[in-house]
């Protein structure tokens, strides 16, 4: 037995729906996510039962539709909020592109790309489970690596699609399990331990309930696990919450852009990335994701 909700959500002018469905393509194989023309449907948990959530384009409307399994109650203004945040409506852009679409560096990336959000994850787990995936390994890898980890966990929707695993999930997984998948000891070690540190709400993923008081609160938090540095923590801001003003300047794809932004003809260190950086407060984040595009377009 499932149930089933349908809205609307208004969006901006040109929004870039483009790429929010990339975001969701970066498996090919797309276990968990389909992407078809102009619509994503993706397997969740939500509140620890199966889900599927299906997003779909329309002129300047977003049309959801999502399915629970089972007689889970739950909240559709928190549902709707989450969706909202995962279009990432409620990063405060245009202030950002009033303020410096004249600056003498980032302006000329801001008028390429003009309307650019950060695509935020389904939830805050996905985004930092997902940091600690990629540690220090390429893409491709920790995307092979993402979709075994998924298979391992073995839930899904009626629908057929797997659900991306929440901490109840991996909380409940051994070591060997997670090597057998892909991960080194240390990172088995590590989700294990933020998952049951989630699970006994010693730290709180709320994405709803985020400030700058809560952020720290939370940095501090997560920074107690080994394994998770200052770059896993920022990036699982920026991607689990829509927060933009974490500092990526440990980055390796900000510094490069960043070098060919300034015509640097040596490599920038993270300490010169991070000073420079300091100047857009409270949009760091969105800047990286600024930088982040021109490395791709290059």
């Amino acid at each position: 037995m499932s149930q089933t909700q349908a809205f609307t959500i208004k969006l901006p002018r040109a929004y870039r729906s483009a790429d929010f469905l990339a975001f969701h393509q970066r498996d090919p194989l797309m276990i968990a996510e389909r992407v078809n023309d102009n619509s994503l449907t993706k397997g969740i948990m939500w509140h620890g039962q199966p889900a599927q959530l299906q997003i779909s384009f329309q002129k300047n409307i977003a049309a959801v539709q999502f399915s629970i399994e089972g007689t889970h109650n739950y909240n559709q203004i928190e549902l709707q909020k989450n969706v909202e945040r995962i279009l990432g409506l409620q990063q405060d852009i245009k202030t950002f592109e009033k303020r410096f679409i004249d600056h003498p560096h980032i302006g000329s990336l801001i008028t390429k790309n003009s309307g650019l959000r950060v695509v935020v994850s389904a939830t805050p787990f996905e985004a930092i489970s997902w940091a600690i995936t990629g540690q220090q390994i390429s893409v491709s890898a920790a995307i092979s690596i993402r979709r075994k980890f998924i298979q391992l966990v073995n839930v899904r929707h009626s629908s057929g699609l797997w659900c991306y695993p929440d901490e109840h999930c991996v909380s409940k997984l051994s070591e060997d399990q997670l090597r057998q998948v892909g991960f080194s000891q240390a990172k088995a070690n590590t989700l294990i331990s933020l998952s049951k540190a989630l699970v006994e709400q010693k730290i709180n993923l709320n994405p709803l309930q985020i400030n700058r008081d809560s952020i720290e609160q939370l940095s501090n938090q997560l920074l107690q696990i080994r394994g998770i540095g200052p770059w896993s923590i920022n990036y699982a801001l920026l991607r689990g919450f829509g927060w933009l003003d974490g500092s990526l300047h440990g980055d390796v794809a900000v510094r490069r852009s960043l070098q060919a932004l300034l015509g640097a003809s040596e490599k920038i260190s993270a300490k010169e990335t991070q000073q420079w950086l300091l100047e857009f407060s409270p949009w760091r984040a969105l800047v990286a994701a600024h930088l982040w595009e021109m490395h791709k377009d290059g």
